[in-house]
């Protein structure tokens, strides 16, 4: 860890609860290893507080901060710009304390959302070049529209929105008319109740992508996949859970004879990874942090 003295730098993590967080952990290894004399650290701040947290990142000079729940969706109204994919996403997960010329920070904040940006910098890292293809995705939450939105903006073919009929399924309408309506990509929303037609999109997809909650604590014992036959030996099948490390879901899809299934841990990785060249301008080398955080 890098020793604290009077120049060190200060990124925040401002969410609540947070003190569970891993994100301390990987950032601080990673600027160490970049030899920045930054530090990250966790703050607990509700709706309540942030307005006044995000003006300290003004206030104090810091680089920035990321930002989780339940901040994500509100933070927006006390920045000064947010990117294309955060404001069609409708939520942001960092907040940089933008340089001038000279490299000093200026106090002039921009909010991004590098979940979608990690999801898929995690599928280019594994060799696959995903413009043109065919992605279905289960869920209407923020991870899946982060990847859904980040995803069609840079050059997915067409997506297929899964979600059971709940309060969120609207949601999920609103993702397919901000895809259709702002990208290339052709955007249909169903539900997921209707098992024939996910398989027959599955069947059709080159990519396949869960990021709900099920697989995961108290869910790790579900799958929202049936069965095997749902899968096609070279479907891309991703799930968004890292913990537990292979899901029902993932271990379906492996049984059924798929040779390229992923879990949530690259996206875990490289969406904080992204945040941190954003305040740095430095790149971490992958391996290392790879080896670090036991991926």
């Amino acid at each position: 860890m890098p020793n604290i003295t009077g120049h060190t730098e200060l990124v925040g993590l401002m969410a609540y609860p947070i003190r569970h967080s891993q994100s301390p952990t990987t950032h601080n290894l990673a600027y160490d290893k970049n030899g920045d004399d930054v530090i990250q650290l966790a703050f607990e701040v509700d709706n309540d507080s942030l307005e006044a947290a995000v003006e300290s990142i003004r206030a104090l000079k810091m680089l920035g901060s990321n930002i989780s729940m339940p901040n994500k969706t509100v933070v927006h109204q006390y920045l000064d710009e947010v990117d294309d994919a955060a404001r069609l996403c409708g939520a942001i997960n960092t907040v940089v304390n933008t340089r001038d010329e000279n490299g000093n920070v200026t106090g002039y904040l921009k909010g991004y959302n590098t979940d979608g940006m990690g999801y898929w910098q995690g599928i280019k890292e594994e060799g696959i070049d995903f413009k043109g293809m065919k992605l279905v995705l289960i869920g209407t939450g923020g991870a899946a529209t982060a990847i859904a939105v980040r995803g069609a903006l840079d050059g997915l073919g067409s997506i297929d929105i899964f979600n059971i009929k709940d309060k969120f399924y609207p949601r999920g309408e609103e993702i397919v008319n901000i895809i259709n309506e702002n990208t290339d990509c052709k955007a249909e929303m169903h539900d997921l109740a209707d098992l024939d037609l996910l398989k027959e999109k599955m069947h059709a997809a080159d990519i396949f992508c869960d990021a709900t909650g099920v697989g995961m604590h108290p869910l790790e014992d579900l799958s929202n996949i049936p069965d095997g036959s749902f899968f096609k030996p070279d479907l891309i099948v991703t799930d968004t859970v890292y913990a537990p490390r292979e899901t029902v879901m993932m271990k379906q899809a492996r049984d059924a004879g798929v040779k390229q299934v992923y879990n949530g841990l690259s996206m875990m990785l490289f969406q904080a990874l992204i945040a941190i060249e954003l305040y740095t301008g430095k790149s971490t080398p992958v391996d290392y942090m790879k080896e670090q955080l036991g991926i």
